[in-house]
């Protein structure tokens, strides 16, 4: 039985790393604790976490915020893992669909305008 926060988060993040990842090139900002912030492209995004460019090693379980175009409020995340120049992110609060859903087509539909 699940009874903690953490304990649920834990379980539906664990089902969440088989959840659809949209595989995109969004450029974002992110600041890992202690460090300044760092222009990134996130690479891929889904409900419980990302992906992104990180040329200098991020330690895992670092704390770090990603701040996406178009929104005001930075994602706080956990990083799991570091691998010769990418970063991968679980977020300390799973996304809303509709928050996953909002980022995505934002995205999409300011690139259909750039071209």
């Amino acid at each position: 039985m699940v009874d903690t926060q953490q304990e649920r988060y834990a379980a539906a993040a664990q089902e969440d790393r088989s959840a659809v990842r949209n595989r995109i090139s969004i450029p974002a900002t992110l600041r890992p604790s202690g460090s300044k912030s760092l222009q990134t492209a996130v690479r891929d995004l889904s409900l419980s976490g990302f992906s992104a460019t990180a040329m200098s090693q991020i330690a895992p379980r670092t704390l770090c915020w990603l701040t996406l175009p178009g929104r005001e409020e930075a994602l706080q995340a956990k990083v799991v893992w570091w691998d010769n120049g990418l970063v991968g992110c679980a977020f300390e609060r799973l996304l809303e669909p509709d928050e996953l859903d909002a980022v995505i087509t934002r995205w999409a539909s300011d690139r259909r305008g750039a071209r």
